[in-house]
């Protein structure tokens, strides 16, 4: 017997990228209670490295928390897109930068407990500016921030999402334990 199971949908909201519903589910104790389920697109962020002490991050305004973040570049995949093209995209799109090397670090459930919303991290090196403008709706400032000083942002609370955090913890780890290619930063 499943823990809960989907009584009837109560309420439904529909927007341009994601839908939400409110569904009434019975527990399998038989209390009967609300759940919100988000349906999101699948998602891609980037660690793009100038070398391999720098990076580039985006301050991008949040509406949800009302205030601009330091983050690296990221968004949704368009409908039949793979990952990897959202991730080249998103990058040039929000830093006018493209890579030469992907390579897939890690995806993961951002909001598990609302939300199917997946996001694929990829780090990203081999990077050539690009001639066309990046967009300016969305991103205020592309911003090179060092290795070194990565750290001191996060415990800082400079950097606050989630996304950012855990690409760069496992990007490093993955350093350590000798699991990037060695011509990665070449």
């Amino acid at each position: 017997m499943p823990m809960e199971t989907k009584i009837r949908t109560l309420a439904t909201l529909a927007a341009n990228h994601f839908s939400a519903q409110l569904d009434a589910v019975r527990l399998r104790t038989g209390k009967i209670t609300e759940r919100i389920k988000i349906n999101h697109p699948e998602a891609a962020a980037v660690l793009p490295f100038l070398d391999s002490q720098k990076i580039l991050m985006v301050r991008q305004w949040r509406y949800a928390i009302d205030r601009e973040t330091l983050e690296i570049p990221a968004g949704k995949a368009d409908p039949g897109e793979n990952l990897e093209t959202c991730a080249i995209r998103e990058l040039q799109e929000e830093t006018n930068y493209q890579a030469q090397r992907l390579l897939s670090l890690f995806r993961y459930y951002p909001a598990i407990g609302y939300s199917n919303e997946m996001i694929h991290i990829f780090a990203a090196s081999g990077l050539e500016q690009c001639t066309r403008t990046p967009e300016d709706d969305e991103i205020s400032q592309v911003q090179v921030v060092g290795l070194d000083q990565v750290h001191d942002l996060i415990l800082q609370g400079v950097i606050q999402d989630g996304k950012t955090v855990i690409g760069l913890a496992l990007f490093q780890a993955k350093l350590e334990r000798g699991e990037i290619p060695s011509d990665f930063f070449s």
